[in-house]
């Protein structure tokens, strides 16, 4: 029997995605929501797939977008032993003394009637071919954050991936995470990734049709809804950054000078660069103005 074949009816008290720990936040649960609501209304299937899961957050959400005769996969550690000594130093520092499989299955279980197929292993083990090639509409990547273990992971979510399929990478740009953004900026520029979104939190993109993707993205009006949407270029692909628009009114008696405009090849290195290479690159910058000013 697999944990698919598990079923229990969900407990009386209401819960929500607040109530399960985790760092899946409102900007990314709103963009996985509508981006999955997008493919189905267009009639696109696809199995889903998620590579790390923590205590379930995020895979509640993608459960609930599974359709008739879609499988949703998630593959995770979680208390089962590390495959090498850095990825289990990684578990030791953030995961260990929280994360099981059985939180993971009561969490999911307090919101849908049965589980995923849960696959309790290292995410490399799915280079194997079990998920079938270009099976999968919508992937999540949330796992390892040691550079070798992200890299294989994007190879495994390019062949799941079915076309205009879209993979979320988490914490391509955190400051303790530098082995992600290594992985997500070298699928972009060496192996075809198309940048679709970015949020603080998650890369989005695809290897498909990366301006259909924005497009079903763009029939909502984030802006009404609170958030900044700006565009971006990254070597001539068009990209957008979605954020809350939560930056606060100068006070009228003490009025703050704007800042001098930044060419938007600067602006969006400084942007994407996880946030100790960003210290780095305006660190520089002022040195240099600093020479210029002698």
């Amino acid at each position: 029997m697999t944990s698919a074949d598990i079923t229990t009816a969900p407990p009386a008290a209401t819960r929500t995605l607040d109530d399960v720990p985790g760092w899946f936040f409102k900007a990314d649960q709103e963009v996985f929501g509508w981006l999955l609501t997008q493919q189905a209304q267009r009639g696109r299937t696809g199995d889903l797939l998620e590579l790390g899961a923590y205590l379930g957050r995020s895979a509640i959400l993608l459960g609930s977008h599974l359709q008739t005769g879609e499988t949703f996969t998630v593959c995770d550690l979680f208390d089962s032993d590390a495959p090498d000594e850095d990825n289990s130093a990684e578990m030791s520092m953030s995961y260990r003394k929280t994360l099981t499989r059985q939180a993971f299955e009561d969490n999911y279980l307090s919101f849908h009637d049965r589980l995923p197929t849960v696959v309790q292993a290292p995410t490399s083990v799915l280079a194997d071919g079990r998920i079938p090639d270009q099976s999968c509409r919508f992937i999540h990547i949330d796992a390892s954050h040691l550079y070798e273990h992200v890299a294989g992971d994007i190879q495994v979510a390019r062949a799941a991936l079915a076309k205009d399929g879209v993979v979320a990478l988490d914490d391509y740009r955190a400051e303790h995470t530098p082995g992600v953004a290594a992985a997500v900026w070298e699928a972009v520029f060496a192996h075809g990734l198309r940048p679709v979104l970015l949020t603080p939190e998650k890369f989005y993109g695809t290897w498909g049709d990366a301006e259909q993707v924005q497009r079903d993205l763009l029939g909502r009006d984030w802006r009404a809804e609170g958030y900044r949407m700006d565009e971006e270029t990254i070597a001539g692909v068009r990209v957008y950054r979605l954020a809350y628009d939560t930056v606060p009114a100068a006070p009228a008696t003490a009025p703050r000078p704007a800042p001098p405009r930044r060419s938007a090849t600067r602006r969006l290195a400084l942007d994407v660069l996880p946030p100790f290479a960003t210290r780095a690159a305006r660190s520089a910058l002022r040195a240099a103005r600093a020479r210029k000013g002698h």
